[in-house]
């Protein structure tokens, strides 16, 4: 297949075309930098920035792609509540475009959303028929673009995802790598409940999905739960690192935007439809670590 990805500069887009490519297929990559990128076997690259709404339609003809996958969004939580029209022309105006044209040519659309369409509220975990409750701005507009691929894409994946992490990027997991080279305590999050998913193990189930016509909503996260401060006592078991962890709770943060508490995701959906669930969040997490090297530290 020809498949377009947006955001390839981004931890999800960046791991996914290596997928693809592995998987033989010929793909386009997105990005609003595309000087940094590595050279893939079967991959291409295309400059486009989701706020140029206008460049939009010309780069997806100009690749006249077999399906889309859009992983580029805006993702500053806190600035989007300073900044909600950026945010929404980014993930509500830029999807419904492209959501427009795969209609069109009746092409496949699969769109990663997010667990922040739900409102956190109780103890379980989050259906794909339970109905979004949005606390914060982006939350709200990545909402309105799954909307907007309901809408105008009838052929479309809609998958949300919680939690992700990967060897490279801004994610959890690399922050506290990161803070403990400086720091001997820190303060985590008791109250903050989800599934830590490793990219790679993402990656491959959406590749399964674009290559299938079993479309609809899918969460789509690495199995079991833990918090957030459950977390970070993990990452530093496996790391070996003296750092103590001291259980807080989320109100003691003043962020600008609303956080869900509970972020857990229901993913019996794929099973339902013949995928397979991911490993367990702390397999995905021992394998972080051996990608990183650290291997000999969990000997």
């Amino acid at each position: 297949m020809r498949i377009l990805v947006t955001g390839v500069n981004g931890q999800l887009g960046s791991e996914l075309i290596q997928t693809l490519s592995k998987s033989g297929h010929t793909v386009i990559g997105t990005a609003r930098r595309t000087d940094t990128l590595s050279s893939l076997p079967g991959v291409s690259y295309t400059v486009l920035d989701l706020t140029e709404t206008d460049r939009i339609l010309p780069v997806l003809e100009g690749a006249a792609p077999d399906a889309v996958i859009h992983c580029a969004s805006y993702v500053a939580v806190d600035r989007a509540e300073e900044e909600k029209k950026l945010c929404f022309l980014t993930n509500e105006t830029a999807t419904e475009i492209i959501a427009k044209y795969c209609g069109q040519k009746d092409i496949p659309l699969l769109y990663t959303s997010t667990d922040y369409v739900f409102d956190g509220s109780g103890e379980r975990p989050f259906t794909t028929t339970d109905i979004p409750n949005p606390l914060n701005v982006y939350g709200a507009s990545k909402y309105a673009g799954e909307l907007a691929v309901s809408r105008f894409a009838p052929k479309h994946f809609i998958v949300r995802i919680c939690w992700t992490y990967a060897v490279n990027g801004t994610n959890f997991v690399n922050t506290m790598l990161s803070l403990a080279n400086t720091r001997d305590t820190l303060s985590v999050v008791t109250d903050q409940f989800g599934s830590p998913t490793y990219i790679p193990d993402l990656t491959p189930l959406l590749g399964d999905m674009i290559e299938s016509d079993r479309y609809g909503i899918y969460h789509a996260a690495n199995s079991g739960y833990c918090s957030r401060y459950e977390l970070a006592l993990e990452i530093f078991r496996l790391a070996k690192l003296p750092v103590t962890v001291l259980p807080i709770e989320s109100s003691a943060f003043h962020g600008k935007a609303h956080r869900p508490k509970n972020c857990r995701l229901n993913t019996d959906a794929l099973v339902t439809n013949g995928f397979s669930k991911l490993p367990s969040w702390q397999d995905g997490l021992r394998r972080f670590f051996c990608e990183v090297n650290l291997w000999e530290n969990l000997q």
